[in-house]
């Protein structure tokens, strides 16, 4: 058992993650590379675990950027590069990493956050994209404006429409070679009666569609529904409220087994910018590094020089893997159940 002491009143008293699996999680065949190409972003939105905004520095170097091209062109069972950031697309290494896997016919992935397209610089990035077949996942973690706006900034609601009505024209949710998702995400709770888990995600991907398609004319392929996990600016922000060791508590009592078997960190790796390991997205941002057999972290060049990606037997698991978990679970795919 751990005890959360949040410095925030009342600790809570929760099972380890390890304790709950009752074995360790251990990698299964990985297809899936997603990189973090860094920090910098033109929004801080309020629940970015990765702590993104205008004022970070850490980018991809350009070193790193040619060994996981290396990576991509020597590893066909590599069929998922997922790009993300900060805002990915304004990041060093983004269009040759792009380039790199469509050259390799594999699936691209960018995790948009949409306002970009409306930056200096930036404007033909939808053009772009849809060029290169790229998926498009954007974020849009409601669609009401005053939602979006609270979590992201003023003003981001109206650019993000306008963003999706420049892909819908491009063809985006209609074209089969164009998918375009969107992602939702949860209010972050203020008090303890606030506390959800997402909803249900084929009914509300019908609610968006029947809205964004009567009010903007937008088309879209897939909602994607995904826990706010508490850690970055989440965690913060539940620290500030006091609100800490009891949501993870929550987190916990509705942890759900049934989705350990699709967990996201089973599939992929995880790269950030100065090209070392993790077993996912959000290990990434706790600084909890991939380990492999022998106890040591890895790095791209470690890969490289293996010529192997299945160096990893044990996930590194810790107690915000219940955000994963409970209910349907949540990945960067959406819902797992």
């Amino acid at each position: 058992m751990t005890v959360i002491s949040s410095n925030l009143g009342a600790s809570s008293l929760v099972p380890t993650f390890t304790d709950r699996l009752r074995s360790p999680l251990t990698k299964a065949h990985i297809h899936t590379l997603q990189i973090n190409l860094g920090k910098r972003c033109n929004l801080a939105c309020s629940h970015c675990h990765v702590e993104a905004g205008p004022k970070r520095t850490e980018e991809l170097t350009e070193e790193v950027c040619q060994q996981l091209i290396q990576l991509i062109q020597k590893h066909p069972e590599i069929q998922v590069i997922d790009l993300t950031g900060g805002a990915p697309e304004m990041l060093y290494g983004f269009r040759p990493l792009v380039e790199a896997a469509r050259q390799a016919n594999k699936t691209v992935i960018v995790r948009s956050n949409l306002t970009i397209y409306f930056e200096p610089g930036f404007e033909d990035l939808p053009k772009y994209c849809a060029d290169k077949q790229v998926r498009i996942v954007a974020s849009l973690p409601c669609y009401l404006s005053d939602n979006v706006d609270k979590m992201r900034g003023h003003g981001v609601y109206d650019s993000s429409i306008r963003a999706l009505q420049k892909l819908t024209e491009l063809g985006y949710g209609s074209q089969p070679q164009l998918v375009l998702d969107l992602v939702y995400n949860p209010p972050l709770p203020t008090q303890e009666k606030q506390f959800r888990l997402t909803p249900n995600q084929i009914s509300l991907e019908q609610d968006y569609k029947t809205f964004l398609q009567e009010k903007f004319s937008i088309q879209f392929n897939h909602l994607l529904t995904i826990t706010n996990l508490p850690i970055g600016r989440t965690g913060q922000f539940l620290k500030r409220q006091d609100l800490y060791g009891k949501y993870l508590q929550f987190l916990s009592d509705h942890f759900n087994s049934e989705t350990v078997e699709g967990l996201m960190c089973r599939h992929q790796l995880s790269v950030d910018y100065q090209g070392q390991i993790y077993d996912c997205d959000f290990n990434q941002m706790a600084e909890v590094p991939a380990l492999n057999q022998q106890g040591n972290p890895l790095t791209v060049a470690n890969l490289l020089a293996s010529d192997r990606l299945d160096l990893i037997s044990t996930i590194q698991t810790r107690d915000y893997c219940y955000g994963c978990t409970a209910g349907s679970g949540s990945s960067c795919g959406g819902a797992l159940l």
